[in-house]
């Protein structure tokens, strides 16, 4: 049976690493997390040559990618998931998507590490189109959350029959016996510039929508979740247009989607940093379903970039900045050049 973490009511005040709570009116919260992380080109030292750039990520390849450096980044990996949200709840994310894996071998891999073995992450995956060989994939504590059904949706073009990108994961199953569906994405990248890759990205917006309005034609008031490396901030036409996805409860209109992330960025947060801007790639939107102040269900509390500083580059020009895997082709053996994001759902406990 789950055990029940409490957050205060009311103001819902955190104090300091602790969930004790201070409440004017008596009441009391379960507080589930569930967050997402680009794990930045977590591929396995073995070769694969169905793969583009096949012989990088091996030995003898540019990245000389040894066992050594291997198990260093799933150490580095395992640590960072096992921080995630621990200050609001001992267990971390109960759910956690996750993207740049090279295949289910290596999320195998990194659920065995010692930080986060003890949490017995379940695994749903799927073996995407993308040339590259990266794919996403759902780690998730059995303890909160079942898995009934999972579908993979490629992304296609249909005025480029050669593209190639990740597919589209939708896992639904059951939080604490509620029924969520998650939808983990990594769309289209920026290469060849923003502009121009736009409408690859417009695309997976649609896709998500409509993966979402298929859910909603089921159950109206059905709790989704759209997470990912999106490779547009919250106010880019993919997001905002195609998706629909707003960043404030007042302009939500019919079957539209809060983006909470929204905020964040118009604050100068962000998950990842290019040429001293920094960028929101990394959200987490949620449907109607998840917002409204009945707490006798599962609701949206608030969303945060877990940007802790031992995942910073710590000196030089990029001081302050995800402290990535890589720096120009040379070896630095950090995390990742992104920041994990994860959301806050709370729900009343029944005195």
């Amino acid at each position: 049976m789950m055990k029940k973490y409490f957050i205060t009511s009311v103001l819902f005040i955190f104090l300091f690493a602790s969930l004790t709570t201070y409440s004017q009116d008596k009441k009391e919260y379960k507080v589930v997390c569930v967050g997402f992380y680009n794990l930045e080109n977590l591929f396995d030292t073995i070769l694969n040559p169905e793969l583009l750039f096949a012989e990088e990520f091996t030995p003898t390849g540019s990245a000389h990618w040894t066992s050594q450096r291997y198990h260093e980044k799933l150490n580095h990996m395992a640590y960072a998931i096992s921080r995630i949200a621990t200050d609001v709840s001992p267990d971390g994310v109960a759910i956690l998507g996750i993207s740049e894996i090279e295949n289910k071998g290596v999320v195998e891999d990194l659920v065995k590490q010692d930080a986060i073995k003890d949490r017995n992450y379940q695994i749903v995956h799927y073996d995407t189109p993308d040339r590259r060989g990266i794919d996403v994939a759902l780690l998730y504590n059995p303890k909160y959350f079942k898995v009934t059904n999972w579908k993979a949706h490629p992304l296609t073009l249909p005025e480029d029959t050669n593209f190639r990108t990740r597919s589209q994961l939708v896992v639904t199953g059951l939080l604490d016996g509620e029924e969520v569906s998650i939808i983990v994405n990594h769309w289209p990248s920026r290469r060849g510039g923003e502009k121009k890759s736009r409408p690859k990205r417009n695309a997976a917006g649609d896709l998500s929508r409509h993966i979402v309005d298929s859910l909603l034609a089921i159950n109206k008031d059905a709790k989704i979740m759209v997470m990912g490396d999106l490779n547009d901030d919250p106010v880019n036409p993919s997001v905002m247009e195609h998706l629909r996805a707003k960043g404030k409860e007042s302009q939500l209109a019919g079957d539209d989607m809060f983006n909470p992330m929204w905020k964040l960025y118009k604050d100068g947060i962000g998950s990842l940093a290019y040429r001293d801007k920094w960028n929101l790639f990394d959200q987490i939107i949620i449907s109607q379903g998840l917002l409204g102040k009945d707490y006798s269900t599962y609701k949206f509390y608030k969303a945060r970039v877990f940007n802790k500083p031992f995942l910073k580059q710590k000196e030089g020009r990029y001081k302050g900045y995800p402290w990535r895997t890589f720096a120009g082709g040379v070896y630095i053996g950090g995390y990742s050049d992104h920041f994990p994001v994860y959301i806050m759902l709370i729900k009343e406990v029944k005195q």
